[in-house]
């Protein structure tokens, strides 16, 4: 019976970590395949892809086996959301024409069986983070974007490779353990004007985080990475938990 509700983000398809993307993918595959029988929907929440940029006929290169296996699973009933993330911002009808998935750029409030939630990437939210801020208002520009598509897709994908590796190489050297006073992502959570959300759920942060908020009801998510941690989230209607997945 397809009853749960799953999230995952920050797959890093395309880059290699403790494992290499092919073994990472694979595992992804396993895991995906491991829920499909009670997954009603499924929630992507940014960094699925290291790099992405879609030109009109051209994308980049392999996930087979995981746009595969994403397909059948929408062929069995599942309902499958994505956002895009700050290394996969230029995503944009690809997933929406070949496969219907839906494509959202920004954060969302849903009400999810018997709970509100907050969903999204996690990138340039809060009070500070202003150099990323400018960075994403560039590369978020359509004139921007359009410049973009005219350079070669052999050299655009590269690019992207590069600008990718320098994002994550940032990340790393960023906050890595949780900080209530710095943790920017906490901040948006207790000023957001919506009182009754219940869960604010992010990737981003490469963190594995279940945070209760202080100051509103709520508590704030992060689904951590498979880079790392192989972690994900599961939601019953009645409970939000947090589960590895160890092949």
């Amino acid at each position: 019976m397809k009853d749960k509700i799953y999230f995952a983000s920050d797959f890093h398809l395309g880059t290699d970590g403790r494992d290499s993307t092919k073994d990472r993918e694979i595992k992804i595959v396993k895991w995906l395949e491991s829920i499909k029988a009670d997954c009603k929907e499924l929630y992507l929440l940014g960094d699925i892809f290291d790099y992405w940029y879609e030109y009109r006929e051209v994308i980049p290169k392999g996930y087979v086996k995981f746009v595969s296996t994403m397909s059948q699973m929408l062929e069995d009933g599942t309902k499958i959301y994505l956002f895009t993330g700050n290394h996969d911002m230029w995503m944009f009808g690809y997933f929406t024409q070949e496969m219907g998935i839906p494509i959202y750029k920004e954060p969302i409030e849903r009400k999810i069986l018997n709970h509100h939630f907050v969903l999204g990437h996690g990138d340039g939210l809060g009070p500070s983070d202003h150099g990323y801020k400018f960075i994403k208002k560039i590369f978020a520009n359509p004139f921007c974007q359009w410049l973009f598509k005219w350079i070669h897709p052999d050299i655009g994908i590269r690019l992207m490779r590069f600008f990718s590796h320098t994002s994550r190489e940032w990340t790393d050297e960023s906050e890595k353990e949780l900080n209530p006073t710095k943790e920017w992502l906490i901040s948006y959570c207790e000023s957001y004007p919506n009182p009754d959300i219940d869960y604010f759920i992010f990737g981003h942060r490469h963190l594995v985080i279940d945070y209760k908020l202080q100051n509103r009801k709520g508590r704030y998510i992060n689904l951590g990475d498979w880079l790392h941690y192989c972690s994900y989230a599961i939601y019953d209607g009645k409970e939000l938990r947090i589960e590895y997945f160890i092949n």
